[in-house]
C-alpha cells in the first residue's frame, strides 16, 4: 500500500517562528525545488524575490497586515510574482501564468518542510505598495509572501493563532471537493 509524501502530510501554515537564520544552501535547496516544478510549455513564469537583508526585511514587515504580526520574527521572506505574458494565455481565460506559479510554490513548501522550516504562504500585505518599495514592475502581480523560519515561540501570536498552532490539521472531505464523471457540486 502506497502512502502519501510525508512533507504533504506534515505541511501546515504554521505561525510561531524562530529568527534563526536559514542557511544559503537550506534557502537554494527550496528554491532550485520551486524551479523543478512544472509549468505550460515549460515557461517557468514564475519570479522570485528573495528578502534577506535586514532593512529590505523591514521594508517588507511593514507591509504586512496587522494579523500577520508574527511574520515579523521571520528571517526570510520570498515575494512571489509572475505576469501573464509570461505564460500560456490560452481561449476562456486560461492564463497559466498564476497556476503554473502556485505549482512551483508548492514545490517550495514541500522542501522547506523537508529542511525543518514552517512555511506560510500569506495574502495579508499591502500588494501594490510593496510592488513599488521592492522595484518589481508594474506589470507583474506580487501574488503572495512566502514566510519562511524554523519552529520557534508563539509570543506574537494572538489567541485565535495560538489555538490554530495547536488544533488538528483540518481538510475537507474527498467529497466535498471532487466529483467523477460528471459535474455534481452544489453552487
Amino acid at each position: 500500500m502506497s502512502t502519501l509524501l510525508p512533507e504533504l502530510e506534515k505541511r501546515r501554515a504554521r505561525r510561531a517562528l524562530s529568527d534563526k537564520p536559514i542557511s544559503p544552501e537550506v534557502v537554494d535547496r527550496i528554491l532550485k525545488a520551486a524551479t523543478l516544478a512544472p509549468s505550460c510549455f515549460n515557461n517557468q513564469p514564475w519570479r522570485f524575490l528573495v528578502v534577506k537583508d535586514p532593512d529590505k526585511l523591514d521594508l517588507v514587515k511593514k507591509h504586512l497586515s496587522t494579523n500577520n504580526r508574527w511574520a515579523t520574527v521571520s528571517p526570510l521572506i520570498i515575494l512571489v510574482a509572475t505576469k501573464a505574458s509570461l505564460d500560456c494565455q490560452l481561449e476562456g481565460g486560461r492564463d497559466y501564468a498564476l497556476f503554473d506559479t502556485g505549482m512551483a510554490v508548492m514545490a517550495l513548501q514541500a522542501q522547506a518542510v523537508r529542511e525543518g522550516l514552517y512555511v506560510h504562504p500569506i495574502a495579508g500585505f499591502k500588494a501594490i505598495e510593496l510592488r513599488k518599495a521592492m522595484g518589481i514592475p508594474d506589470d507583474y502581480i506580487l501574488i503572495t509572501l512566502v514566510i519562511l523560519g524554523y519552529p520557534g515561540s508563539d509570543t506574537l501570536l494572538n489567541d485565535k493563532q495560538k489555538e490554530l498552532e495547536r488544533s488538528e490539521r483540518e481538510r475537507k472531505p474527498l467529497n466535498e471537493v471532487v466529483c467523477y464523471d460528471s459535474w455534481q457540486f452544489a453552487s
